[in-house]
């Protein structure tokens, strides 16, 4: 079993800042209570910096293997997805995604 990242990346207006930051803290608890999620993180983008007058999060979340992400994929992202896109438009949020495997390197570990 392999824990896997799913990684949001957004770039959005500054005009729309408080409402994004706040409809995606409540996306990311809904997220966080789907079977197989474990845990996420927001990041703000420093470099390279977003476009002049936007703002860029990443967001990070654990799942605890493959299956798990395969099934948020199937049976809630597009839901999930339709209601950032319906408050918020496709024109005014960048959103890029990718899948990560973790790989631990262990101190002691030698190449």
């Amino acid at each position: 079993m392999s824990t896997v990242v799913y990684e949001v990346n957004l770039e959005f207006d500054r005009v729309i800042e408080a409402a994004y930051r706040a409809w995606l803290g409540e996306h990311v608890r809904e997220l966080l209570a789907l079977p197989g999620f474990t845990g996420a993180d927001i990041y703000e983008v420093v470099d390279p910096p977003p476009t002049a007058g936007r703002i860029g999060l990443s967001v990070r979340y654990h799942l605890r293997d493959a299956e798990a992400l395969e099934a948020y994929l199937r049976d809630h992202a597009a839901r999930l997805r339709a209601d950032g896109l319906q408050r918020f438009g496709e024109e005014g949020v960048r959103i890029r995604r990718r899948v990560l495997r973790a790989t631990r390197i262990d101190q002691g570990q030698s190449s």
